[in-house]
């Protein structure tokens, strides 16, 4: 039955285009244009251990997007092998696979905000507390493994060459929303497209803006399913819990550790479970262990007040009580 499957060099998948790679000096062009305006203006929006840090990042994730190339091609091919329907290659199979890739980013990017193992993940591209076009190359290098969450995509029968392309546009996209020198946009261009005025929302640490606009080029998910929210006053960036390495393998690896340090203390598979896929500061252990704490005073209190007490002397009504004067 795979007589007709197709493998990689039948549709010539190592002479598709990387255009990551060939937009990457553009970015960086940018990068450096908007680091200039903001040192001509005095503004604080770049920093050169937090730029090169990103930078590393970003260099690193490209060998390994590299090396990940011949599987990812694979999952895709094995896919559309799979599939009995196929959905051949044309204008209008771009535009349906590239909303599908971005509806199953969506909920990609909020399952990593949700849930603590997909966080780690996550966390580095937010651990910066500056808002800069470099920004867009800090991505985890663990963040592949999120290719689980576009196999629906890929079983959909689209040409894996279209889904290729899609999937590289959308990467490619994040790049303009990460600064703060463009405001909003016209009205109808913000209420469909994520802007980056949407995205400095998403990077926000404060707490009315946690956990908002996780839409990666359409917005419309976000005020379909709740988590959209208009930029108001300008955000403060980071995490809530800010970190001050510019260490790039302690920024991708960081939150990986404390999992395994909690994971370690964990009593049971319950336990162990809240602390890989509960929400991210929910600090299981540490909750634990003050309730243990608390417990365990509660229950010396209890003990010291249950305790008997030395007894009462008892005044009998025929002795001469020796707090009055005798006669």
């Amino acid at each position: 039955m795979f007589e007709n499957h197709l493998s990689m060099e039948d549709i010539g998948a190592d002479k598709w285009p990387n255009v990551i790679l060939w937009a990457a000096p553009i970015m960086f062009l940018l990068v450096f244009i908007e680091w200039g305006i903001s040192i001509y203006q005095k503004k604080d929006t770049y920093d050169k251990r937090d730029f090169l840090a990103a930078a590393t990042i970003g260099f690193v994730n490209v060998g390994i997007s590299a090396l990940l190339k011949v599987f990812v091609f694979g999952v895709a091919l094995f896919c559309w092998n799979l599939v009995p329907w196929k959905i051949p290659a044309s204008a209008w199979s771009f535009v349906a696979c590239f909303f599908a890739i971005d509806f199953a980013r969506y909920w990609a990017h909020r399952v990593a905000h949700e849930q603590r193992f997909w966080w780690a993940t996550h966390i580095t591209h937010h651990n910066s507390s500056k808002y800069n076009f470099s920004v867009s190359f800090r991505l985890g290098w663990t963040q592949h493994i999120k290719i689980i969450f576009f196999v629906p995509v890929m079983l959909m029968g689209f040409d894996p060459f279209v889904f290729f392309i899609c999937h590289q546009i959308a990467v490619l996209y994040q790049f303009w929303i990460h600064t703060e020198y463009i405001k909003k946009l016209p009205r109808p261009i913000e209420f469909f497209f994520t802007t980056p005025s949407h995205h400095r929302v998403h990077h926000a640490s404060d707490a009315h803006y946690l956990d908002k606009n996780y839409g990666s080029t359409f917005i419309i998910w976000d005020r379909i399913f709740g988590t959209f929210m208009p930029e108001a006053e300008r955000p403060t960036y980071g995490i809530t819990k800010p970190v001050t390495s510019y260490n790039p393998i302690y920024l991708n690896f960081h939150e990986w550790s404390d999992i395994v340090s909690d994971l370690k203390k964990a009593k049971n598979r319950k336990e162990a479970y809240q602390i890989l896929f509960g929400k991210p500061g929910d600090e299981v252990i540490k909750n634990r262990e003050l309730r243990e704490k608390a417990e365990k005073e509660a229950k010396e209190t209890e003990a010291v007040t249950s305790s008997p007490s030395a007894p009462t002397p008892i005044l009998v009504s025929n002795e001469n009580s020796l707090l009055k004067k005798e006669d």
